[in-house]
């Protein structure tokens, strides 16, 4: 709960700032998107963020395949989504120094609302509240260089605006997509399609309101398999008894260089999903210095997990579990390694901002937003696919009820001219408050369908992180810029617990505070030229599902550390940005030095896997990364641009496993970079192509997975995307893309897509005030 004390300081922070300049417009992110130079722009290079930005506008998303939200971080410049499938709802950004992995390192607002999930290991950014076709534009800072943001930035923030309207507006668009997918002797095609829609409109008054809404129906390629690797000798593990013989069971080589057998697509391989998302914004002025706007969003989805067997026997009729006879060897296949499952999802979202909108001087906002997790079940057979249409033993996963709240209060000074030390700081402070829940039993059932069951496992706990901070751009002269800035965190755990059968594990709360003090200083000897070097400290404190999500299933058990201390990062870059005629461009160095990084290892050697949540000592990151945009002379029907960055990350200190020292941490690549190509050759005509590359990466802290291009391994990647629009004279927009046109095979764990074809048409139109 927000306690009232919280509402107090809130209402202190917002009477001091005299109730955030239209420039600022009150809200922490929105600062972010005013500040960051639009690409391919002419524009003097901007000094008003304390890092490296990147950004990309609506008209620029259009020129590549979008289905998804998070495909508009596809061209950012070093950052990466591992998207496994259209519909993936486990979509996970990696950056400079962090993994996909460790998904609480970045930040993700839409409109200044938290969509960050931090749930769970593998949930992602909560991309379903954001229709594609709303998304006006998406910025991106890089590192823990500002104080507006939570420690959770000491990776990447990404701030999504949506469309907010002038007049009416109205669009619609439809997209059908189709991949082939081949692996292991299975290939088939996974369909889909999906409708994004959008109205809005802005009254005489003022007032305006948005509709956006979003139905996609689509199914994934397999993601997992069932297999067995042999040990380190080579042989696999002898078993006795009478065995079925069969045939279609592959062998191959494992990322740790083993001889493996897979057995087919397992663990609810095959994802069908179905989903649905309103969502509802309207803002009001209540004076001509005052506004209140807000929204509220759901999102639903069902979906059925289901899989493939490669086992064959004598008479050619699937085997899907038992123990088997494949090349001489006697394997045993449990009934859940390739069990179905379904799941039914329900979320909502709320929040709402009350802001003034003076154009200098003294502003303020304050921000509120609830994410409930209203309905979250899955339920999960323990007998393979044939048998599990008639019902059948399982379990029930459930969530119902979790969620988080986040409140800020912030004010913002931004100069006059002749105010205020002749107007040469712009002040930003405010208080921060976020609480994540987490409940997450675990059911078993006689009929895996039915909801009714015996509890056998629960995990539970939640999280408080309130925060202070301060911040002051100075501009000291026409050329120098100093921003200095301190975040001060107050971080709780409580309410956690763990049961399993009978046993009850209470963990007694825990709390933690932390300063992270940041500075930056500029130089911009004219409007073309801008250099920046920039120091910050962040401090990223444990999740719920970090210190409490233990669980115990089938194949894998998880051990969570209720004890873990908090990351922290001290961070630096060094930036040269310069604006040409025809096109800017960007090089940014910079080094992230970690202390008690926290990461899940599994133990992929032993059945069922164990999976360890443990802290780090000391991991350090240093790299370059360059981006540019390019607009060749003479030459108005062409555009270029493009990203690459070289990075260096190695373990220095590691007392919970000493032979990791001086490894490479896991899933982030010495290269990786993309181009894109824009051609306009008439006004009703877009041709694109692009290019994304990502090089030799490792799973796991060992640095032992010596093959991997296979799955289960982190492979290098080199994909080619394309696309050709065209808008007929009705405005009706047609676009024909493909992506990965060379349907290169590559992993992240799971199988990316290969080649996958998209029909699109959009329709828009925008009215006179």
């Amino acid at each position: 709960m927000f306690h009232s004390r919280t509402l107090a300081l809130a209402a202190i922070v917002a009477a001091s700032a005299h109730v955030c300049a239209a420039q600022a417009q009150g809200v922490a992110t929105d600062h972010l998107i005013e500040s960051i130079t639009v690409t391919g722009a002419r524009q003097r290079a901007t000094l008003d963020t304390p890092a490296a930005t990147a950004s990309k506008s609506a008209e620029a998303l259009r020129e590549q395949n979008l289905v998804n939200p998070e495909d508009a971080l596809r061209y950012i410049p070093n950052l990466t989504i591992r998207k496994r499938y259209i519909g993936d709802r486990n979509a996970l950004i990696g950056g400079r120094s962090f993994s996909t992995l460790q998904a609480p390192r970045a930040l993700v607002f839409m409109d200044g609302y938290l969509l960050s999930n931090f749930l769970g290991r593998f949930d992602a950014p909560r991309w379903n509240m954001i229709a594609p076709e709303e998304i006006e534009r998406v910025d991106v800072l890089y590192g823990p260089f500002s104080a507006i943001y939570p420690g959770n930035s000491i990776g990447s923030t990404v701030a999504v605006r949506t469309r907010r309207p002038d007049a009416l507006e109205i669009s619609a668009r439809t997209t059908a997509f189709t991949e082939r997918f081949e692996e292991y002797g299975l290939a088939d095609t996974y369909d889909g399609y999906q409708f994004s829609g959008f109205l809005g409109d802005r009254f005489a008054s003022d007032a305006w309101f948005t509709l956006a809404v979003n139905h996609q129906d689509s199914v994934g390629h397999p993601m997992q398999y069932y297999a067995r690797s042999a040990g380190a000798d080579g042989q696999f593990a002898q078993l006795d008894g009478p065995a079925v013989p069969v045939t279609g069971v592959r062998f191959d080589v494992d990322p740790q260089g083993r001889r493996r057998a897979v057995f087919g697509a397992g663990s609810g391989a095959i994802d069908r999903t179905r989903q649905d998302q309103a969502k509802l914004s309207a803002g009001v002025p209540l004076a001509d210095w005052l506004e209140v706007h807000g929204f509220a969003a759901t999102w639903r989805n069902e979906t059925r997990n289901e899989n493939r067997t490669f086992m064959r026997d004598e008479h050619g009729a699937p085997v899907w579990s038992g123990r088997v006879l494949a090349d001489g060897v006697v394997f045993d296949v449990p009934q859940t390694a390739l069990a179905p499952s379904e799941r039914q999802e329900s979320h909502l979202q709320w929040g709402a901002t009350l802001r003034t909108t003076r154009g200098a001087g003294w502003n303020g906002s304050l921000v509120y937003s609830d994410y409930e997790i209203r309905t979250d079940r899955t339920h999960s057979a323990h007998t393979p696919d044939p048998l599990a249409v008639h019902g059948g033993p399982g379990s029930l996963e459930k969530r119902d009820g979790t969620g988080w709240r986040t409140f800020e209060a912030q004010g913002v000074y931004s100069p006059r001219p002749g105010d205020w030390v002749d107007g040469a700081h712009t002040l930003s402070f405010g208080y921060h408050q976020n609480e994540y829940r987490l409940r997450n039993p675990i059911y078993t059932l006689s009929d895996w369908r039915t909801g009714a069951g015996v509890l056998d496992q629960n995990v539970f706990g939640a999280t408080r992180l309130r925060a202070l901070y301060l911040q002051d751009r100075w501009q000291m002269t026409d050329e120098w810029t100093l921003t200095l800035g301190a975040r001060y965190e107050d971080w709780r755990a409580h309410d956690g617990g763990q049961r399993a059968g009978d046993v009850v594990i209470d963990y007694a709360a825990r709390r933690k505070s932390a300063w992270s003090p940041k500075a930056s200083l500029a130089y911009s000897p004219d409007p073309d030229w801008s250099l920046r070097l920039s120091a910050g400290r962040g401090v990223r404190f444990p999740t719920v599902a970090e210190l409490f999500q233990g669980t115990v299933r089938s194949s894998s058990i998880t051990v969570n550390d209720p004890f873990l201390e908090p990351e922290v990062s001290d961070a630096l870059e060094f930036t040269v940005e310069r604006v040409f005629e025809h096109g800017q461009a960007r090089v940014s160095l910079f080094q992230d030095d970690v202390h008690d990084s926290i990461y899940a290892q599994t133990n992929i050697i032993v059945t069922p896997n164990v999976t360890n949540v443990q802290n780090v000592d000391r991991v350090r990151t240093r790299g370059v990364e360059m981006a540019f945009a390019l607009q060749p002379p003479n030459m108005d029907t062409l555009s270029l641009e493009g990203a690459v960055a070289h990075v260096h990350t190695r373990i220095l200190e590691n007392d919970n496993n000493p032979p990791t020292v001086g490894n490479r941490w896991p899933r982030i690549p010495e290269w990786r970079g993309h181009l894109q190509l824009a051609w306009r050759p008439s006004q009703p005509w877009l041709a694109t192509l692009g290019l994304r590359h990502s090089g030799r990466m490792y799973n796991r802290l060992e640095n032992d997975d010596v093959n991997p291009d296979t799955y289960g391994g982190v492979s290098r990647f080199t994909t080619l995307d394309a696309r050709i629009a065209f808008t007929t004279p009705g405005g009706v927009e047609l676009a024909l893309g493909m992506d990965n046109l060379t349907s290169e095979q590559s992993y992240q764990a799971h199988p990316f897509p290969q080649r996958t074809g998209f029909l699109e048409a959009r329709w828009s139109f925008e009215g006179g005030r």
